[in-house]
């Protein structure tokens, strides 16, 4: 198969993300029939259609899908390639630098990013985090690393085999940072919480802790959802409902609230990071990850 060149690549991604060969030809500065010759030639040399064709512009088929998520890896590569090669001299600790893309959930992005990127930041001033607060549904953080756009995600780990969900598709690589036990959380004071409503909220959890409550008899199905998990302690401590949540939600908790654990046999999530393979050999993300690694509670 004959190789795609940098500047098909940019094509593909920018493509995919304007919505159609007119206004990618805008963002590039050429002309829609370059943009269309472009993307026909990429085809032919992959051997198969990236973008369904239509009045309102063009999408990405699955195939394409999956091309443009490598284009903008690779094309993530050339943009770190100065600063790896100057990182590699003797003084690699000071010349680390660039911009450093990571989507997190909320409750990562609070409370377990920013004393990592506080020292990060301190021992390589040159590095410059762009943190994006991503849901943990669907594809989640794993996704945009994946599609690109990420250069490393903070994710929820499957705990049985800490891998991100897409992980073995996309080829990624995945550590664990932790391990959070789900407590029951309740109105302060309240003489039998486990008589409340359950509240919940979209992103919570697994199939793994989903089970572990299926085998709870006390616990009823949720009749309140929220959109995130800070809106459901809000909610908990206006007394409105009981809720299970992981640790890292928990660090939000007030005095309207009460915590109780749920014994030796209640669940965890493992809360990991999400690479590529190519990021994870590079300075800065490699830096991170150490940073992530010594954070402690």
């Amino acid at each position: 198969m004959a190789e795609l060149a940098p500047h098909e690549l940019r094509v593909l991604v920018a493509v995919a993300e304007t919505g159609g060969f007119s206004a990618a030809a805008a963002r590039l500065g050429l002309t829609q029939s370059a943009v269309s010759h472009s993307v026909r030639g990429s085809e032919a040399k992959v051997g198969a259609v990236l973008f369904e064709r239509g009045r309102t512009g063009a999408s990405p088929t699955p195939a394409g899908e999956r091309a443009v998520g490598l284009a903008r890896r690779i094309l993530r590569l050339y943009e770190v390639l100065g600063a790896e090669v100057r990182g590699a001299g003797r003084d690699a600790g000071e010349a680390v630098g660039g911009v450093l893309r990571i989507a997190a959930f909320r409750s990562a992005a609070l409370h377990l990013l920013p004393p990592a990127l506080e020292r990060l930041t301190a021992r390589h001033p040159g590095i410059r985090p762009e943190v994006r607060v991503v849901r943990e549904l669907g594809a989640g953080t794993a996704g945009e690393v994946a599609a690109g756009r990420a250069d490393l995600g903070i994710a929820t780990l499957n705990a049985a085999a800490p891998a991100a969900r897409d992980g073995g598709a996309a080829g990624l690589l995945t550590g664990v940072l932790r391990e959070e036990k789900y407590a029951l959380v309740h109105p302060a004071g309240h003489p039998d919480p486990k008589a409340l409503p359950l509240l919940d909220w979209d992103e919570n959890c697994g199939s793994y802790t989903r089970d572990w409550w299926r085998a709870q008899d006390w616990i009823p199905r949720a009749t309140v959802k929220a959109e995130d998990d800070a809106m459901v302690l809000t909610m908990v401590g206006r007394g409105l409902g009981m809720a299970i949540l992981p640790e890292l939600s928990l660090r939000e908790a007030t005095a309207a609230v009460d915590i109780t654990g749920l014994g030796p046999s209640g669940p965890v999530r493992h809360v990991g990071y999400v690479t590529t393979p190519e990021s994870a050999s590079t300075l800065a993300v490699r830096a991170l990850i150490r940073e992530l690694r010594s954070e402690k509670g």
